[in-house]
């Protein structure tokens, strides 16, 4: 396979993640390692993230690596993001996931333009109250409350209706976060303000990293440029 500079550096974040010596096997496959201080998943569970045709997964203990390692042996790399077919083969209690995870090459970038896009301060009032505006669920999972950049917002009147930002991970990634109002979704206003957060990752020489799950947020991406390159998930199992 050609080396793709994109696909290179966005294993190389997560490779940092892990926080043990792995790597995405160079033919193929997956490499399971035994990490205490893996941030692939939540503490205690068991993260897999595949990219392209190779995957990395850690496990909290070396009892449950080696379980792993031994009943995904021959699964293709596909299967293992797929919380059905590792049901099958793994005592599997709980699942996060999985989530889609795509990446931008500046040379890709399709911006939207709008001169009406603020920036304030990723603690700004304005920012918190358009949080508390929506479902708890939409709020968490969009991940503004942990921004470390500004965040770029449109408003309607005097309220923020959306709004995008990231947060600097290892590996120099800038984890995108986007929160559209519910009674404004569908009029193009995620893709603004994720347009002006992803340029300001990209004059910062980051790595811009797009995780979701739900289809409109992955059309949000890309319309962007944003190129799909794999899946992570989260699983807890009982052995």
């Amino acid at each position: 396979m050609a080396h793709d500079p994109l696909l290179a550096r966005a294993r190389e974040v997560w490779l940092e993640l892990a926080g043990v010596a792995m790597a995405f096997p160079a033919g193929g496959g997956v490499d399971v390692a035994a990490s205490t201080r893996s941030l692939l998943c939540p503490p205690g569970w068991v993260g897999i993230v595949a990219l392209n045709d190779a995957a990395i997964v850690t496990a909290p203990t070396d009892t449950q690596a080696r379980i792993v390692r031994e009943a995904l042996h021959g699964l293709p790399v596909e299967a293992l993001t797929d919380s059905d077919r590792l049901r099958a083969v793994l005592p599997v209690s709980e699942v996060l996931g999985p989530a889609n995870l795509a990446y931008l090459d500046g040379c890709d970038f399709q911006p939207t333009g709008l001169a009406s896009v603020d920036v304030l301060p990723g603690e700004h009032a304005d920012l918190a109250t358009l949080l508390a505006s929506v479902p708890a669920k939409d709020a968490d999972e969009c991940g503004l409350a942990d921004i470390t950049s500004h965040a770029f917002v449109l408003r309607r009147g005097n309220h923020v209706v959306a709004a995008a930002g990231y947060r600097r991970w290892p590996g120099d990634a800038a984890h995108m976060c986007v929160l559209t109002t519910p009674n404004q979704r569908g009029r193009g206003l995620a893709r603004a303000v994720a347009s002006a957060a992803v340029a300001d990752s990209l004059v910062n020489h980051l790595l811009p990293q797009w995780r979701a799950r739900p289809e409109p947020s992955r059309r949000v991406a890309r319309a962007l440029g944003f190129r799909q390159l794999g899946a992570q998930l989260s699983l807890r199992i009982g052995a």
